[in-house]
């Protein structure tokens, strides 16, 4: 604002200034004009008075006689300098500003030879006669238009800047009270959220964005402190059945070989699921950081193909189908896809009674490779489906502790999928069964370098 009214002042200055110098001019050649036409009709004797009234009355008339001396003057203020300044510019308007020896003004000397002109004293053949029009008065309006002009920008500036500083503390005020309650967050108010004004503002926006980043962290670490417990929890147990073993054999109730040997594969067993365990913390913590898969072409037939045979040697009595038309190729690392296919394909095993149907499909599209797990089960309560991928996490009943697995299953199967860029879904319905559906980027629609069995049929698993 500040730039904007000094230069229209400026400006404005310099129009005023230039404009005044324009028409002066302009007047004085007028005035000029008129004297020729009088001296080329009626060449004869005329008076001053006369030729005083060819001019505007704010001008001067200087009369220069034959010898180049001045001979008689009209109107105040003008300089004796100025016979010498102009003897040798004729009919040409010239400007003096207060650099030279006169005052500030224009000058128009117009040859007369021939003219004889009575002045007030003696008749004087003329030479010429100089008309003159001061500006030095046009020099004090710019100047006091300059010094108006500046105390109004001034006083404007004054004013503009007092009211900037109301609006902004008027406006920064919700931002200080966000800094205040994130004040008291920082403190250990945890539960504090930045005000929300509902007034669709930026300072709302910024509150909305910055409560829900607290609030993210807020389930970060609630989910830390869920999974050191549940870890913990995890851990506790194998570690008592392997101390209580310990115990039992340095007090000596383990004499006979038969119950030492059990005893060892007791223990064996729990060392066993410890480092699954482990294994199974240690994959999920290089996903989070997301560490970097090996890609490869992989199809995703060949793998379900190699997994449900394996699943059928594990349990015989289960059937499998497999719905496989075509090669289905990505690119990723195979065996962490295969882990995927195993969970899926172990959770539908063991969370199924005996006898239940599971089927296996894979199906290559355009753009993308599909894989479903599905099984006609007792299926899972709509209101455990939106924590089927928490880690550690178990629902009741059918999906207990009591068949196995430390409940990070389908957490890896989350987690692996994503970093391939891919996503999982989850729908069951009570009393049908569960459907899985693993949606990877498809490799260029091309197939993978191996030949996949010809067991792609539903009735040949």
């Amino acid at each position: 604002m500040a730039a904007g009214l000094v230069g229209n002042s400026i400006t404005s200055a310099v129009t005023l200034r230039t404009y005044l110098h324009h028409r002066a001019e302009a007047t004085l050649r007028a005035s000029g004009d008129r004297v020729h036409r009088i001296l080329e009709e009626r060449p004869q004797n005329v008076d001053g008075a006369q030729l005083a009234a060819l001019v505007e009355p704010l001008m001067g008339i200087t009369v220069i006689d034959a010898t180049g001396e001045i001979a008689e003057q009209v109107g105040a203020g003008v300089p004796q300098a100025i016979n010498g300044l102009t003897a040798d510019r004729l009919d040409q308007v010239l400007t003096f500003d207060s650099t030279t020896s006169v005052p500030d003004l224009l000058a128009l000397r117009i040859p007369t030879t021939g003219l004889t002109i009575t002045t007030s004293h003696q008749v004087v053949e003329a030479s010429a006669v100089i008309l003159t029009m001061r500006t030095d008065i046009d020099r004090v309006t710019v100047a006091e238009f300059i010094s108006g002009q500046a105390t109004s920008v001034g006083i404007t500036l004054v004013l503009a800047f007092a009211v900037a500083l109301l609006i902004l503390r008027i406006g920064l005020r919700p931002l200080g009270r966000m800094a205040d309650t994130a004040d008291d967050i920082a403190s250990g108010a945890r539960s504090e959220r930045l005000p929300v004004y509902g007034s669709h503002t930026e300072t709302d926006r910024l509150a909305v964005a910055v409560n829900g980043a607290f609030e993210a962290q807020a389930r970060a670490e609630t989910q830390i402190r869920d999974f050191a417990a549940d870890a913990s929890h995890e851990l506790r147990t194998p570690l008592a059945t392997i101390s209580g073993w310990l115990d039992l054999y340095n007090q000596g109730g383990l004499s006979a070989p038969a119950d030492l040997h059990r005893a060892l594969e007791r223990v064996d067993g729990e060392v066993g699921r410890m480092r699954l365990l482990v294994e199974e913390l240690s994959l999920l913590a290089r996903l989070d950081a997301g560490r970097p898969l090996d890609s490869q072409p992989v199809d995703l037939r060949c793998l379900a193909t190699a997994v449900v045979q394996d699943a059928q040697v594990v349990a015989p009595d289960r059937a499998i189908d497999l719905y496989a038309p075509a090669p289905a190729c990505v690119h990723g690392d195979q065996p962490r896809l295969q882990q995927v296919l195993n969970n899926l394909l172990g959770n539908a095993i063991q969370h199924t009674p005996a006898g239940t149907m599971i089927s296996v499909a894979v199906e290559p599209m355009t753009t993308h490779v599909t894989v479903e797990v599905a099984d006609h089960g007792p299926g899972i309560p709509p209101a455990d489906l939106t924590r089927v991928f928490d880690r550690f996490w178990r629902a009741d009943a059918g999906r207990s502790r009591t068949h196995g697995g430390s409940g990070l299953g389908l957490a890896i199967v989350q987690a692996i999928v994503h970093a391939h860029r891919g996503t999982v879904h989850v729908a069951s319905v009570p009393g049908t069964g569960t459907t899985v559906t693993v949606t990877l980027p498809a490799r260029g629609g091309h197939a993978a370098p191996q030949t996949p069995p010809t067991a792609d049929r539903p009735d040949e698993p």
